[in-house]
C-alpha cells in the first residue's frame, strides 16, 4: 500500500465521520418523525406515518412557543440591524486612538454569557420600568427582544464593518461635492453598497434569536418560545412530535436558502446582461465615431 493510498483512505475515512457527525442526527430525527412508534426510535421501524406531522399542529403550547419565537425574531432584527449599522457607522467615523476602546465597549456583549446578559436584563428594566411608570414594558417578550438585541447587535455591526472595509470613501465626498445633502448621500450610496450586509446581518439576526436559549430562559419571564417549550419537553420526556417539529424547520430552511439562490442567480444574471448590453452599446457608440467618413 502506497503512501498516496493512505492518504486517500484517510481522507475518505475523515470525511465520512465528519459528515456522519454532522448530518447524523437529522438522519435519525427524519426517520423517527415518520416512524409509528410512539417513541422516537429508527429500529425497529414500525410502519410509515404522518400522524406526528398532525399531532404537531394540534399542540398548542408548542405553536404558542412557535409564534412567540418568530414574533421575537422580527422584532430583534427591526432593533438589532440599526443598532449595529450605527455602532459600525460610529467605529468609521470616530479617531483612530479611540478605536480600540469603542470597539472593545460594543463588542463586550458578544463575549458576556448569556444567563448574565438575561439575569442583568430583567433586573435593569424592573427598576427602570418602576421608576419611570412604564411597567407595562415590563414583560417576557419586550425584555427578551431587549436581551436577545444587546448582543446580536455587535454581531449584526460585525458583519457591517466587514463590508465597509471595501466601501470607497471618496464616493459620498464626490456626492457631498456635487451638492448632495447627507441623507442621500447615506440612502443613495451608502445603503445600496450596503444590501448584501444588511441582508445577512438580518438573517443572522433572525435565526440566533429563534435559537437562543441562555438569555431567553431568563428574560422571558413566565411566558414561553419555542426553545423553553421545547427544553421543558426534553426534561420530560422526548417525543416523534418533536422529530417531526425539527423536520419541519429543516425544510422549511432549506426551501428558504434555494429560495434566496435562485433570485440571487437570477439577478446575478440581470445584471450580467445590462453590463454586457452596456457594454456593446458603448462598443457600437465608439465603431461609429471612429468609422471613416
Amino acid at each position: 500500500m502506497t503512501a498516496r493510498t493512505v492518504i486517500k483512505l484517510s481522507t475518505a475515512l475523515y470525511m465520512a465521520v465528519f459528515f456522519g457527525f454532522l448530518f447524523g442526527p437529522l438522519v435519525v430525527m427524519g426517520i423517527t418523525a415518520f416512524n409509528t412508534s410512539s417513541y422516537p426510535q429508527v429500529t425497529p421501524f414500525e410502519g410509515f406515518t404522518l400522524g406526528w406531522f398532525a399531532a404537531l399542529a394540534d399542540d398548542d403550547e408548542l405553536l404558542y412557543g412557535l409564534g412567540n419565537s418568530l414574533r421575537i425574531g422580527v422584532f430583534v432584527v427591526l432593533l438589532a440591524v440599526p443598532l449595529g449599522l450605527a455602532g459600525a457607522l460610529v467605529m468609521q467615523q470616530i479617531y483612530a486612538r479611540a478605536r480600540s476602546l469603542y470597539y472593545l465597549i460594543v463588542v463586550s456583549p458578544v463575549l458576556t454569557p448569556g444567563v448574565i446578559i438575561g439575569i442583568s436584563t430583567v433586573i435593569f428594566w424592573r427598576d427602570l420600568t418602576g421608576l419611570t411608570g412604564t411597567r407595562f414594558l415590563y414583560n417576557g417578550v419586550v425584555l427578551t427582544v431587549l436581551g436577545q438585541s444587546s448582543f446580536i447587535s455587535a454581531y449584526c455591526m460585525l458583519i457591517f464593518l466587514a463590508r465597509l472595509q471595501r466601501f470607497d470613501r471618496s464616493l459620498p465626498e464626490a456626492g457631498l461635492d456635487l451638492g448632495a445633502s447627507h441623507q442621500q448621500v447615506f440612502f443613495h450610496i451608502l445603503l445600496p453598497f450596503l444590501r448584501p450586509a444588511i441582508l445577512s446581518a438580518a438573517v443572522m439576526a433572525f435565526l440566533s434569536s429563534f435559537e437562543n436559549y441562555n438569555t431567553t430562559t431568563f428574560a422571558i419571564l413566565a411566558d414561553k418560545t419555542l426553545t423553553t417549550v421545547l427544553a421543558g419537553r426534553v426534561r420530560q420526556g422526548t417525543s416523534p412530535t418533536l422529530s417531526a417539529l425539527a423536520v419541519a424547520i429543516v425544510a422549511l430552511t432549506v426551501a428558504g436558502a434555494v429560495a434566496f439562490e435562485v433570485l440571487k442567480r437570477r439577478e446575478d444574471r440581470h445584471r450580467a446582461a445590462g453590463h454586457a448590453a452596456a457594454a456593446a452599446a458603448e462598443r457600437r457608440e465608439l465603431a461609429q465615431v471612429v468609422r471613416p467618413a
